[in-house]
C-alpha cells in the first residue's frame, strides 16, 4: 500500500515537471481496495482487468514500480513500447488484460476467459473491477448477465468512491447499495468498507471459497475513497468540505499501519524499516527510469498485424453447393478438427441461426460449443476477445451486420487494437450477414464494410461464391487476428458453386478476377459482382470484373495491373457512395496507378440514404446489371 502511495506521489511530481506524459489518476485512497482484492488471486493464472486507480493490484500481481515508472513517462523501456496511455498497460500474455478508457467494456473480457478456462478444465478465478460511475453503464449488465447464466466464477468489484469523475453517486443510481443488484442476476452481493484492507482481504478470499463450491459471479462493493481529484488537472472542488476532512481522517494508510502496530505486532521500528525501505525503492527506481531514452520511431514496430501464417489443412472438395451450405460446412470443418473453437450468437443453436446457415452443428457439437447467447452484442464481442487470450478459438455471429454496431468499442477499438496495443494476437472469427435484397428495411440490410475498414488491426473479407465463402471462413478462423467475413444475405440460397480448396490458407488472401476483358476494368463488391458478371456478358471480351475479396488489408496490386491495361475503371458498391470503399479504390487506384486514362474513373453506388423498405424502393436503391451496362457504355464513348 505504501509502495503504491509513493508511487503515486512522485508520478503527480514528474508530471507537473513535464516528464509523464498524458496525466496522472491517482489511486491515493483506494490502496486498501486495491490490494486488498489483488492478494487473493494467482497471477498468471486467474484473469483479471483492473482500472486507473489500481497501481497497487498491477504491484501484486507482477508488475514492478520500475515498469510502471516506464509506462507513465513513456520511455524506450515502457512496457507498452510507448504504445499505449499510462494507465492503458497489463501483461496479456500473463491474462491481466489492459485497459481502455471506455468504462464497462473490460468486464465481458474477464467472463470469456474465465469461462474459456474453465471448459479447458482449469480451475480459475476471475477479477473484474468497475467503480460506481462504470456501473451505469450497459457493458456492466451486459457482463454480469453472461456471466451468471454461463457460470462463470468472476468477482465483479465495484470500487464505489462516491464521484464518477465529479458526478456524485446520488446522481448515479437510486438503489441503496450498488451490490443491491446482485439479486436480479441470482447471485450473491455484499457491501464492505473499503478501507480496511484486512476486511478486503477476508471479503474476497470467502468470495473464492465459495466459487469453489459453486462457480457463480459474485459482486463485491467496497466503498472506497478518493482522497484527490479525478486526475492531476482536476482540484475536486466540487467535493464539499466537509466531506473531504471526512475521507481524510478515513485514509487507509494511516489505518493499516494502526493495525500492523495493534493486531499484527509489529514494533514502531519495525515498520519504519519497510517504510525507508520502500522510500529507497521508489527513488532507485525514478532514477532508474528517468535514465532511460525516448522510443525511436524508427526501431519501432508499427504491426498491427500478428504475421504468423498457419500451416495448409487438408484438402476439401464438395460439389454442388450455395454460399449458406459453404457456411455451415466450413463451421462444421472447424468444430471438428480445432476443439478449441466454439460458435456463440443469437439463435445458433436449435434454431440453426436466422438463415439456417448453422442448422444441425448443436446437435453434432454440443450447446457448450454451438452456444445460444442473451442479447448483448457488445458483451458477446468482449467474452470472445477474453476467450481468445486464453487458448480459445471464438466464431461469433452477428445475427445482421447492422447488429454488429453494438459492439464498435468491443471490436473496432479494443480487438483491432488488442495486438498492437497487448503484443498478443487475438484470433477471432466474427461473421457478418449484409447486404440489402430481401425487403428487410434499414436495421437489416446494411453492409458496413466501410465502417469496419477504419479501424486499424481488423481483416476484412467479402466472399462471393461458394468456394470463397468457405476459404474465407477457414483462412479468417485459422489466422491469428480478428477477422470479419463479410457474407452476403441474397447469395445464401441464390447461386450454386462448387468448393475445391486446396488447403493453403496463405493463398486465400487475394483480390479474384471473374471475368477477362481489354477495355473496362470493374471492380464490385459482394452481390454486385454477380451484376457485374451479367452486365460484362453484353461487352465481348470488353469487361474485366474483378473483386477485392479481401477489404483490409486491401492489395490492389492485380486491379492496378487491369486498369493499366484498360485505362478505364468502373467501381459498383451496394453501401451508399459515402459509406463503402469504392471512393478509396478509385482514390488508391489513381495515386498509385501511374497509368494513362481514357476516361475518368466511376462509382456506382446506392444513394447516400437508410435502405428502404418497400421492394419498388429497394430495387431502385441498389444498382443492378443494366445501370452497369450503362456506365460502360458511357465510358467507351467518352474519347
Amino acid at each position: 500500500m505504501l509502495l503504491a502511495r509513493r508511487l503515486d506521489e512522485r508520478l503527480v511530481e514528474l508530471y507537473r515537471k513535464g516528464y509523464v506524459k498524458g496525466t496522472v489518476t491517482t489511486g491515493v485512497g483506494n490502496e486498501a481496495t486495491a490490494i486488498g482484492m489483488a492478494i487473493p488471486f494467482r497471477p498468471g493464472r486467474d484473469v483479471a482487468a483492473l482500472l486507473h486507480r489500481d497501481l497497487g493490484s498491477h504491484l501484486v500481481w507482477g508488475a514492478t514500480a520500475y515498469q510502471l515508472l516506464c509506462q507513465y513517462l513513456a520511455n524506450a523501456d515502457s512496457p507498452t513500447h510507448g504504445r499505449e496511455g499510462n494507465v492503458h498497460h497489463g501483461d496479456a500474455a500473463n491474462r491481466r488484460f489492459p485497459m481502455i478508457s471506455h468504462l464497462g467494456q473490460m468486464l465481458s473480457l474477464v467472463v470469456g476467459a474465465t469461462w474459456a478456462a474453465r471448459r479447458a478444465e482449469e480451475p480459475v478465478f476471475g477479477l473484474a473491477v468497475i467503480g460506481d460511475g462504470g456501473a451505469s453503464k450497459g457493458d456492466f449488465h451486459e457482463s454480469l448477465n453472461l456471466a451468471s447464466v454461463h457460470r462463470a466464477p468472476v468477482l465483479f468489484l465495484i470500487e464505489n468512491n462516491h464521484y464518477a469523475f465529479s458526478t456524485p453517486t446520488s446522481a448515479q443510481y437510486r438503489c441503496a447499495r450498488l451490490s443491491d443488484r446482485a439479486w436480479g442476476y441470482g447471485i450473491s452481493g455484499r457491501t464492505i468498507d473499503g478501507t480496511d484492507v484486512w476486511a478486503v482481504y477476508s471479503a474476497v478470499c470467502d468470495i473464492l471459497e465459495a466459487m469453489a463450491s459453486e462457480p457463480l459471479p459474485a459482486i463485491l462493493e467496497c466503498m472506497t475513497l478518493r482522497l484527490q481529484g479525478h486526475a492531476v488537472y482536476d482540484k475536486g472542488e466540487y467535493v464539499p468540505a466537509d466531506q473531504m476532512r471526512e475521507f481524510l481522517e478515513r485514509d487507509p494508510l494511516p489505518r493499516a499501519r494502526r493495525q500492523l502496530l495493534e493486531v499484527c505486532g509489529l514494533r514502531d521500528g519495525e515498520i519504519a524499516q519497510i517504510e525507508a525501505a520502500v522510500e529507497d525503492e521508489v527513488r532507485e527506481a525514478v532514477a532508474r527510469a528517468m535514465a532511460v531514452g525516448r522510443p525511436s520511431p524508427a526501431r519501432q514496430s508499427w504491426d498491427v498485424y500478428d504475421t504468423a501464417m498457419p500451416p495448409p489443412i487438408q484438402p476439401v472438395t464438395v460439389r454442388k453447393v450455395k454460399n449458406g451450405d459453404a457456411v455451415r460446412l466450413a463451421l462444421e470443418h472447424i468444430l471438428a478438427h480445432c476443439p478449441e473453437a466454439f460458435l456463440a450468437g443469437l439463435d445458433v443453436g436449435v434454431y440453426g441461426s436466422a438463415f439456417k446457415t448453422c442448422k444441425g452443428l448443436v446437435d453434432r457439437f454440443g450447446a457448450d460449443r454451438v452456444i445460444d447467447m442473451p442479447i448483448s452484442e457488445s458483451g458477446i464481442m468482449g467474452f470472445a476477445l477474453g476467450a481468445s487470450q486464453v487458448g480459445a478459438r471464438p466464431i461469433v455471429e452477428f445475427q445482421f451486420a447492422d447488429f454488429s454496431t453494438e459492439a464498435v468499442t468491443q471490436l473496432g477499438l479494443n480487438a483491432g487494437t488488442w495486438y498492437f496495443r497487448a503484443g498478443s494476437p487475438a484470433p477471432l472469427l466474427v461473421r457478418l450477414p449484409c447486404g440489402g435484397g430481401l425487403t428487410m428495411g434499414a436495421f437489416h440490410s446494411g453492409e458496413y464494410e466501410g465502417l469496419w475498414s477504419r479501424f486499424p488491426g481488423l481483416k476484412l473479407l467479402y466472399p462471393v461464391t461458394p468456394q470463397e465463402t468457405f476459404e474465407a471462413l477457414l483462412a479468417g478462423f485459422h489466422d491469428p487476428n480478428p477477422c470479419l467475413v463479410f457474407e452476403h444475405k441474397l447469395l445464401y440460397w441464390s447461386k450454386v458453386g462448387e468448393i475445391d480448396f486446396d488447403g493453403d490458407l496463405e493463398a486465400v488472401w487475394r483480390a479474384r478476377r471473374y471475368v477477362e476483358g481489354e477495355q473496362v476494368t470493374v471492380v464490385a463488391f459482394g452481390a454486385m459482382v454477380h451484376e457485374a458478371v451479367a452486365a460484362a456478358e453484353s461487352f465481348e471480351r470488353a469487361v474485366e470484373v474483378w473483386n477485392p475479396f479481401v477489404l483490409q488489408p486491401m492489395d490492389l496490386a492485380p486491379i492496378i495491373d487491369s486498369v493499366r491495361k484498360t485505362g478505364r475503371l468502373l467501381v459498383v458498391q451496394e453501401s451508399g457512395a459515402t459509406q463503402g470503399l469504392g471512393n478509396h479504390v478509385i482514390a488508391w487506384v489513381v495515386r498509385h496507378g501511374g497509368m494513362t486514362w481514357k476516361c475518368r474513373p466511376r462509382l456506382l453506388a446506392s444513394p447516400d440514404v437508410p435502405v428502404p423498405f418497400a421492394p419498388e424502393l429497394e430495387t431502385y436503391y441498389r444498382p443492378n446489371a443494366s445501370r452497369i451496362v450503362a456506365a460502360i457504355e458511357q465510358m467507351l464513348g467518352e474519347p
